[in-house]
């Protein structure tokens, strides 16, 4: 077999394409390399930023929970764990005194009364607003079944509420707790 001779020119040609085609798989590799780059950067950005969901973000969830607290305090029948739901400087206007509530002795005095009805609470419905990762709102209309001590006659009674909460060390209070009976409507 002869070898092939080529012109001058037919080398230059060829050794060009070889160069553009080097050039063309050096910058496809680059970007593929850039693209799978990116993707995996993004995917750790999503990953971290769904973490950071997890454990920094406030949930209407968590803060529904907190209700539930509330009303597992008022069943245990102790007025010092239901006013441990309550910031120290909390405001509660309470269902059934006409006396604003502004320290925790004024709380405890409220509950030490009103769980002699042995109160239990259910939400009848709840709109809840997440303010920031710290503070949120619960309001919305609730129902107790109160017990009379001297009868033992228990009984539903509707009432509208506010529940404002503050996330202070790392635990969620109440700071300011508004109760009151539903209005006939009118």
């Amino acid at each position: 077999m002869q070898p092939t001779i080529r012109t001058e020119p037919e080398v230059k040609a060829k050794t060009k394409t070889k160069v553009k085609t080097r050039t063309r798989i050096a910058i496809g590799t680059a970007a593929v390399v850039a693209a799978v780059g990116t993707f995996t950067a993004g995917v750790g950005v999503a990953q971290a930023g769904d973490e950071q969901s997890r454990r920094g973000k406030v949930t209407e969830r968590e803060i529904a929970g907190l209700f539930d607290q509330w009303n597992a305090a008022l069943q245990s029948g102790d007025p010092e764990k239901v006013a441990d739901r309550y910031a120290s400087d909390a405001v509660l206007l309470p269902t059934a005194s006409p006396k604003i509530r502004t320290d925790r002795a004024e709380i405890v005095d409220y509950f030490e009364h009103f769980l002699q009805k042995k109160p239990r609470g259910e939400k009848v419905r709840s709109v809840i607003n997440i303010l920031d990762g710290n503070s949120a709102v619960d309001a919305g209309l609730y129902r107790f079944y109160l017990t009379d001590p001297k009868t033992g006659v228990t009984k539903p009674v509707d009432a509208r509420y506010t529940y404002e909460y503050e996330k202070r060390g790392g635990k969620w209070l109440i700071v300011n707790h508004h109760s009151s009976v539903l209005p006939a409507e009118g």
